[in-house]
């Protein structure tokens, strides 16, 4: 039997961490294990596969002691163990265990055989036989299987490993001035520009230009300097979350050290190049006393639309608004888990959570009580979103999708799978799969009808962990541009106010500023950790982003 591997087992561990919802646990531990590199294709590992491996371990144990105590024939079920004794116990000890229920349960055969003693020998004898030929047609049976499955798993490997060295050879073969390009579109990409309709050809939108210089030299080229970029130094862990204030110039962080910060970020700040002095931050603690337990990590936060509340959610469960000034308002308190995104109406009279507990919950602000909780999802509710503000959606690690409106006890609209859908129909509109690992996050351009730039197309953006961000049209469901310029997966990305420029942050420590007009890198910058959000403030001139090392950075941008 060939042995799982530290970085297999790692892999598997990095997926139960995020199937449970643990997000940041999961890109902490993906980070120090270097999940990024392992070579394992995340689309072909199914859910739940840590608990199944477990699963089939402890059968795997239970067995191996049964079948070392061959010396007594058994009829029934060879399952006699518990999982606790599995798991605490040797082989020996468990052979001892099964050795012992065996006797008392020959010397009940044994009692059963005297009874019977009057029978047939001949006849007793030929049934053994028969019984005896039966169990080992069994069992020669369940080992011919058990090698066919050895031998598929074999072949499967080996065409891995034919497909790898192939896919070598074809990088080799590339010309090396095309290896690094910023920007890639595949042939079948410029075909779906013509789009078939009614029998009439529709050309969509002339391709972006192809960068052809490599993406090392582009980004040195257009390199950030640090009289531009100012690093916010103050967390003790590591910096999950960062919301600028709609209205101000009011910058808000969320830690896993117990605390989130309000930064308040004046225009010339970035431009001397000088950290944030204590001054001009609030410090929002979570937890009275000591700042680095782990359940009370700030996982997400939201400025309401007029800027002058602040809601935080955390791994406690907990729920807090808090004001500009740094002031406590309200603790809403009803979740049995942690909890993973919450969002403002637009209205701000309510306040939505989504949580590990599986459920979401509506609070009414004002009256500082919750007003509604959903409890459909069969796993953790990862994302919540208003549709307006009486209605919403919740997505969860159970593959589903609910529309929900205040008042409703049941949802308004339900969709399952992976896809994009409509709220016109009940089919999905579109299944878009270039990516060749799992996505991360996905963003709407600020564009389209009923935008502020209504006159541009709508677009949908897309961060992988295959360390690209992918652009769509949604109308045709068709894959625009694949953004190639990080080395490592990418965990963020955000459109400009006007539409005309995407960040993205990787765990590759750097943020890239694409020009969806030109087709390339703009401007870039390298920091000392993974990056985990990457956000534009309303005037599209400053970029914050929050980084594993404990800090944020906000970088001026000017074209």
């Amino acid at each position: 039997m060939t042995p799982i591997t530290s970085v297999e087992l790692n892999y598997l561990v990095f997926r139960y961490l995020q199937e449970s919802g643990f997000t940041h646990s999961a890109f902490t531990l993906g980070y120090e294990a270097g999940i990024n590199k392992c070579t394992i294709d995340g689309n072909l590992i199914p859910p739940g596969a840590l608990i199944t491996f477990v699963q089939k371990g402890l059968q795997y144990l239970e067995m191996e002691a049964n079948l070392s105590n061959n010396d007594v024939e058994m009829d029934e079920d060879f399952s006699f163990l518990q999982p606790l004794d599995i798991i605490t116990k040797d082989v020996n000890q468990l052979r001892q265990m099964i050795k012992e229920k065996r006797k008392n349960i020959e010397k009940d055969r044994d009692n059963d055989k005297d009874k019977d003693k009057d029978k047939d020998k001949d006849k007793d004898k030929e049934v053994d036989r028969e019984h005896e030929g039966e169990h080992g047609r069994v069992r020669e049976k369940e080992r011919h299987e058990r090698e066919k499955e050895r031998e598929k798993e074999r072949e499967k490997e080996r065409e891995k490993e034919r497909e790898k060295a192939e896919s070598n050879k074809e990088q080799e073969k590339q010309p090396e001035e095309l290896a690094d390009r910023d920007m890639v579109m595949d042939q079948e990409d410029k075909d779906a520009f013509k789009h078939e309709e009614n029998g009439t050809s529709v050309v969509g939108p002339e391709p972006m230009d192809i960068a052809t210089t490599s993406t090392v030299a582009s980004q040195e080229a257009c390199e950030i300097p640090s009289s531009d970029v100012s690093i916010l130094e103050g967390h003790t862990s590591e910096v999950c979350a960062c919301a600028w204030s709609p209205t101000g110039s009011l910058l808000a962080s969320g830690s896993g050290d117990s605390t989130a910060r309000i930064w308040t970020i004046t225009d010339g700040l970035c431009k001397s190049g000088a950290q944030n002095s204590p001054l001009n931050v609030l410090v929002l603690k979570h937890v009275k006393g000591r700042t680095n337990e782990k359940s009370k990590d700030v996982t997400t936060l939201d400025w309401n639309g007029e800027g002058t509340l602040l809601a935080t959610g955390s791994y406690d469960g907990q729920a807090r608004i808090w004001t500009t000034n740094g002031e406590l308002r309200t603790t809403l308190s009803k979740h049995k888990g942690p909890i993973f995104s919450l969002k403002w109406n637009k209205k701000g009279d309510y306040l939505l959570t989504g949580s590990c507990d599986k459920t979401a919950i509506v609070w009414d602000v004002k009256a500082e009580e919750w007003k509604q909780q959903f409890a459909f999802h069969t796993g953790p509710t990862l994302d919540v979103d208003w549709r307006n503000n009486v209605s919403f959606a919740t997505s969860s690690t159970d593959h589903m999708i609910y529309v929900c409106k205040i008042g409703e006890i049941r949802p308004i609209k339900t969709f399952a799978g992976h896809q994009i859908w409509c709220m016109n129909k009940d089919k999905y509109v579109h299944d878009l799969r270039e990516h060749t690992k799992e996505i991360y996050a996905i963003r709407w351009s600020p564009t389209g009808p009923g935008t502020n730039n209504p006159n541009q197309q709508l677009i949908l953006a897309s961060a992988s962990f295959d360390s690209t961000v992918k652009l769509w049209d949604v109308e045709l469901g068709k894959l625009l541009y694949s953004l190639n310029g990080h080395r490592d997966p990418v965990y963020s990305v955000a459109f400009s106010p006007n539409g005309e420029y995407l960040a993205s942050g990787s765990l590759d420590k750097s943020m890239h500023i694409w020009s969806l007009k030109e087709g390339k890198i703009v401007k870039t910058y390298t920091g000392n950790g993974g990056i985990f959000e990457v956000c534009w403030n309303k005037e599209g001139d400053k970029i914050a982003a929050c980084f594993a090392n404990n800090t944020l950075c906000v970088l001026d941008f000017r074209m």
